[in-house]
Parts: C-alpha cells; sequence; structure tokens
C-alpha cells in the first residue's frame, strides 16, 4: 500500500523528537508500508537534502537505542522529503496539491503538527485545493481547543470538510503499549472483571507526575495549564478505560461508544465539590535531585504573577450502577518528586478477619504506564513459621507482591505509541483515537472548574518543586479516608 504522510510543522519540536523516531523505528521493524514517502511541511527555505540533513542531525538528541546508525540512516532519508509553504497563506495550497499530484499514492494523511488555530485556514484551503478525496486522512493533535466552545468550532469546521471516519485526533497516551495492556487486562482475561466493580473496590488513584518543568513551552504553557494539558485528555482517557463497561467488539465506534458513556456518567459539580474536590497548585523554587529548580513564575514566557496551574488533583465519581459511591482520585503535576504514571485500584480489606494484618492492609492492583510498564498485585500472606510462637505467627499475614515487568518479557517486541498510532493512521485504524463527542463531554466536565478559576482571586497554592504538591491534595483524599501511594 503506497502512502504519503505529509508532517506540517515539520522542522518544530514534535516531529524530530516524536513522530521521526517512531517512523525511523516503524521502518527499521519492517513494518512501515512499502512504497511509503513521507513528507516535511515548514515556513523555513529547505531543500530536499538540508531537510534530510537537519532531521539526521536531530537524531543524535534522541535515545540511543532509537538512533539509526550511518547506513540505516542512508535507507530511510530515500523516504524524507521537503515542501516549503505557510499554512495560513491561501497562495501556498497549489503547491501542496502539485507535490501530491507527482504521484497516486493509496492514502495521504496529513498530519497537523501546528498551532491549533491554525485548523480551520487549512481545512478550508485543502477544500478549495480538491485536496480532501476518500483516501486523505488528517490527523490533529492537542490541545484541539481552549475550551467547549472553541473545541466545536474546530470539529464543525473539520466535519465541514472531512468525514469522521477521517479524522483521527490523536491522544499518545492511548497508544502507550501499558494503556493496551490495560485493555488486555480487563477485557482478555476472566481473572478481574468480575471483580471490577463498586463490591469490591474501595477508590482508584490516576497519577501523571513529572519531575520536568514547561521547559521552553513557557509562552504555550501559560495559556493551557495543568488542567487542559494533561486532565481533559490524558487522565479522562486512563478514567474512561479503567471504568468503561466490555464492548461488544473490538471495533472503533463499539470502544468510543462504552468511553463515551463514562464521560457522560461523570458526577456534575456543584459550588461545594469544586471547593472540596479540586485542588490547584503552582510550583516555587525548590530541590530536583540535588539540583536547585526555579519557581514557574521565573520560567522564561511566564507572565510574572501567573496563576496558571502547574498541578491539579481532583476527586470524582462514574454515577452508575457498577461505580456509584466509588471515589476516583486523579493528580498530575509539573516539578514533582518523581516521574511516573500509574493506576492504582485500591480493593476492599477481608469482610471479616480472621487474621492479623498491618493496619489498613488490603490488596491492591497498581499498574504502571511510565517509565515502568508492568503490574503489581499486593496481596497479604504468611510469613515464616517462628517455632517458638507457632501460634501467633500463624495467624499473623505480611505483605507481598507479584511483579510483572512488560518491558522484560516483551522488550524486543515492543512498540512505541506514536509508532502505533502513525501505523494505525496509515491503515485507517481509529481504535485509538478520540471520536469528536468524547472529545466534546471531556471539554463540557471541565469547564466548570475553568469557570470557577476565572473567580478565584486567590490563584493556585504554592508547593515546592521536588515535592508531591500542595497539601491540600493531601487533605482531599485524606476526608474519604484514604491517602496517595506515597504517603500510606
Amino acid at each position: 500500500m503506497s502512502f504519503d504522510l505529509i508532517l506540517f510543522g515539520g522542522t518544530g519540536d514534535l516531529v524530530w523528537r516524536k513522530l521521526m523516531p517512531a517512523l525511523f523505528q516503524a521502518f527499521r521493524h519492517g513494518s512501515l508500508p512499502a512504497g511509503g514517502r513521507i513528507v516535511g511541511v515548514a515556513r523555513d527555505d529547505l531543500s530536499d537534502a538540508q531537510y534530510r540533513a537537519l532531521i539526521k542531525s536531530r537524531f543524535d538528541e534522541v535515545e540511543l537505542a532509537k538512533r539509526p546508525s550511518e547506513e540505516e540512516f542512508a535507507r530511510f532519508a530515500d523516504l524524507l522529503f521537503y515542501l516549503r509553504m505557510d499554512l495560513s497563506s491561501p497562495a501556498d495550497y497549489p503547491q501542496l496539491a502539485a507535490k501530491l499530484q507527482e504521484r497516486t499514492a493509496d492514502t495521504v494523511v496529513m498530519y497537523l503538527a501546528t498551532a491549533p488555530g491554525l485548523f480551520t485556514t487549512f481545512c478550508e484551503q485543502v477544500a478549495a485545493a480538491g485536496l480532501n478525496g476518500p483516501q486523505m486522512r488528517v490527523v490533529l493533535e492537542k490541545p484541539l481547543g481552549h475550551d467547549l466552545e472553541s473545541n466545536r468550532s474546530i470539529n464543525a469546521s473539520v466535519r465541514r470538510i472531512f468525514s469522521e471516519r477521517q479524522i483521527f485526533r490523536i491522544d499518545h497516551y492511548l497508544g502507550k503499549p501499558s494503556v493496551q495492556n490495560l485493555f488486555a487486562l480487563r477485557f482478555g482475561n476472566v481473572l478481574f472483571e468480575p471483580l471490577w466493580r463498586r463490591e469490591t473496590i474501595a477508590n482508584i488513584q490516576i497519577t501523571i507526575a513529572e519531575e520536568l518543568g514547561i521547559e521552553k513551552r513557557g509562552a504555550f504553557y501559560d495559556s493551557t495549564g495543568a488542567l487542559r494539558d494533561m486532565v481533559q485528555n490524558h487522565a479522562l482517557q486512563l478514567l474512561c478505560a479503567i471504568g468503561m463497561e466490555p464492548p461488544i467488539n473490538a471495533h472503533a465506534d463499539a470502544i468510543r461508544d462504552e468511553k463515551l458513556k463514562v464521560l457522560r456518567s461523570l458526577k456534575p459539580w456543584t459550588p461545594e465539590t469544586l471547593r472540596q474536590h479540586v485542588v490547584r497548585g503552582q510550583y516555587g523554587a525548590g530541590t530536583i535531585d540535588g539540583l536547585p529548580a526555579g519557581a514557574y513564575r521565573q520560567e522564561k514566557g511566564v507572565s510574572e504573577g501567573s496563576h496558571t496551574e502547574t498541578f491539579v488533583a481532583l476527586r470524582t465519581e462514574i454515577a452508575n450502577w457498577r461505580w456509584a459511591g466509588v471515589p476516583f482520585y486523579i493528580r498530575t503535576g509539573k516539578r514533582l518528586a518523581g516521574r511516573s504514571a500509574y493506576i492504582e485500584v485500591n480493593f476492599r480489606p477481608a469482610p471479616h478477619a480472621i487474621f492479623k494484618s498491618p493496619l489498613g492492609a488490603a490488596n491492591r492492583l497498581v499498574i504502571h504506564l511510565q517509565p515502568k510498564d508492568g503490574l503489581e498485585l499486593h496481596l497479604l500472606a504468611q510469613g515464616q513459621d517462628n517455632r517458638q510462637n507457632r501460634q501467633q505467627t500463624s495467624q499473623t499475614l505480611a505483605p507481598v507482591q507479584l511483579d510483572l515487568d512488560f518491558d522484560k518479557r516483551f522488550g524486543a517486541e515492543r512498540v512505541g505509541a506514536y509508532e502505533r498510532l502513525l501505523l494505525d493512521v496509515i491503515d485507517g485504524r481509529l481504535n485509538l483515537f478520540v471520536r469528536s463527542d468524547e472529545q466534546e463531554e471531556a471539554w463540557r466536565w471541565v469547564e466548570p472548574i475553568l469557570e470557577s478559576w476565572k473567580n478565584d482571586s486567590e490563584g493556585p497554592r504554592p508547593y515546592a518543586a521536588g515535592t508531591w504538591g500542595p497539601s491540600a491534595s493531601s487533605a482531599m483524599i485524606a476526608r474519604d479516608g484514604y491517602c496517595w501511594t506515597e504517603e500510606c
């Protein structure tokens, strides 16, 4: 199957940090379809040879295992081409049409790694140039809008030009092998599904923590914040994967229908729950790995006196038969004490205790997403028998755990998130992409939080870089009698 993959924003960070390494890995693994052409599009004045040299130099900055040898890059470079073009200029679109007409590819994928403000202009001009035929697919990067209204506006513009089956709204978390294993855990094994409900689960915690600050994205992040950047998309998609009902099959719409039901079942916000169940924070100066780390307001591109949140913790519930009364906790932040993403499923204690066990001990399932990829199942078991006090020790339980490391088991066979998603777009598989009604429902749910913050003159709570966020986050979960993992 021949394909043209057009990367708008072809000299930008996303392309050289994520997309090109993913495409090279697919090429190296032999999974990239033959007859492909990858065209970088940007406003820089470059030749094909100069673009190839630029991408080659950028590979020096990706992790060692993903760098090509000289011979490998020489073969990969044969797929790379460049087109100088300004997406905001209607006069430049005939050049794009001419480039695509150089050959007749079975599939044309247009990947918009650009500012969302260009999406509407792009769609209008693509239609005017006659480039929205049935073989065309468009990939939209987040954030898709700034609020519900702008998200609807972008979706309406795109849908006027492309059908829903041509639109791939990407959330790279859905492409992570660990998230794929989350679906496999639930719907490919009989072990856990009967326990996946309110009668046996006490609470579920989703943590996406980063040690890094905002790096060079100050201007972007200061107008976005953690709620829009992480909660509205990544965290809610993980919540859907945990909370959804089993789909009738593995088809894209069957899966997305069930995720949509979860989003529609999230308890609506009230003034009281907004005060008690939502915590926002902003990092101040602190220490990361023994080195000093500056405050958020000192970052380049951040406005003085900024109220943008770099941390969010919240409590919600899925108001349906399966999950009634089970709290779901979400937290995410920058400059935290560690880099980790995981989902912790905390089960209820045994209903009748006949053994002695540590205070508060109960079974836990921890699904690690990054940097570790695997499962931990925490159980209780008898320790070593003590002949001098046999009766006492035989009635005492101690924590033990089963640890499954998927990287060790499948390491050489693993497919990265962007590699999987790019191959799915080329093949036309929508399972791991977000439908417009899912996105709109997620925006609808977070919008009351955004509105409440507009009217909050106090701003985000401060926390020191290198900690786990504001103490109010711990107080929020403690009101239910629970604690975050590192505090228990």
